[in-house]
């Protein structure tokens, strides 16, 4: 993130600060002399080598310089809670008018004003997991984790390309303990049960938590660079392959009939059925946890999955294990009479 956080303070960063909090004069007499406007000794070093962005007068006139670990935390704040909505709003609407079969709105656990509300949800908890991710990001622009610039920086070449496999593999474990943990009954009414709400997802829904729950599940992508090497700019690449995963998943459109990715039909079993398929990319730690359930064949029938028979069997099965796992149903589904004009 020190690469963002450069990219951010080039070009908005420094003229914020040294408007809002400019540096103070050495001398009374200091303003007559253009050179000595600001008492600043911060020196400018690039984030990376790959990426050199010399920066402006107004980098030097603020009393927080770009080291102030209070100005790197709103920094870091703004820009994960900005992109991070961007991001979600974006491409979580491309999905719904591309991807997203806008059939599902009539399936009968489907809630009334479900995209609205879930973009609310959303919108609610991104600057709260914004809030509760920036210490993460402070460690690594400050060098307390083990992000590198370069391959010469890394173990060697071969880790390039292994980074990547591992750190699905270690993050889809670390997730699936996460995720399984907040189903249990003296968590999941607090913490889960908002995202739960969704039994017919959209991809809205992808980002639409409990921010504590949202955060508490992104928490292995941050633990992953404080045990291991992670290329800097793989971590970026990955946060944001992160984010649109989420957002594949809640997608609707099941396309991976795979017994080993977890792609939008398991995760659509984990929303019908909520005590099945906890992990984020693979099956394997479902399987090892006794807690994978194989989607149904008629999921990848076009015609069959959005059918009244495949939405009357999958509605019966729902009822009987929410009253299991949440007691009442208090949801609001959309009038019958509504989905059928």
């Amino acid at each position: 993130m020190d690469v963002v956080l450069e990219i951010a303070d080039t070009f908005v960063g420094d003229y914020v600060y040294a408007a809002a909090l400019p540096a103070q004069q050495k001398t009374p007499y200091d303003f007559l002399d253009s050179t000595n406007a600001t008492t600043s000794s911060w020196k400018y070093q690039p984030a990376s080598p790959y990426l050199e962005l010399e920066p402006s007068k107004y980098a030097y006139m603020s009393a927080w310089n770009r080291d102030n670990v209070f100005r790197q935390g709103i920094t870091l704040f703004m820009v994960t809670w900005i992109f991070g909505f961007i991001l979600y709003f974006v491409f979580a609407s491309l999905s719904y008018m591309f991807v997203f079969n806008k059939k599902a709105t009539e399936h009968p656990k489907y809630l009334k004003n479900q995209i609205s509300l879930e973009i609310k949800q959303a919108s609610r908890a991104l600057p709260v997991m914004s809030a509760l991710t920036t210490p993460f990001w402070l460690l690594e622009v400050n060098g307390y984790t083990k992000l590198y610039d370069t391959p010469a920086d890394g173990p060697g070449m071969w880790y390039e390309l292994l980074q990547y496999p591992f750190f699905v593999l270690f993050t889809d474990a670390c997730i699936y303990l996460v995720h399984r943990g907040l189903h249990h009954p003296l968590i999941y009414k607090h913490l889960h049960k908002p995202h739960h709400k969704w039994i017919m997802p959209t991809p809205y829904a992808s980002h639409a938590f409990h921010p504590v729950d949202g955060w508490a599940q992104s928490l292995p992508y941050h633990i992953f660079p404080m045990l291991f090497p992670l290329n800097k700019f793989a971590s970026v690449g990955l946060f944001v392959f992160v984010n649109f995963w989420t957002i594949m998943i809640h997608d609707g459109e099941y396309v991976a009939d795979s017994p080993v990715i977890n792609g939008a039909a398991c995760h659509t079993m984990h929303h019908l059925y909520f005590n099945y398929n906890y992990g984020q990319y693979t099956t394997l730690w479902d399987r090892l946890g006794c807690s994978y359930r194989k989607p149904d064949d008629d999921l990848f029938d076009k015609e069959k999955k959005m059918g009244e028979k495949q939405w009357r069997q999958q509605a019966a099965e729902m009822e009987k294990l929410v009253k299991e796992v949440e007691g009442e149903d208090d949801r609001t589904y959309e009038p019958e009479t509504k989905k059928t004009n």
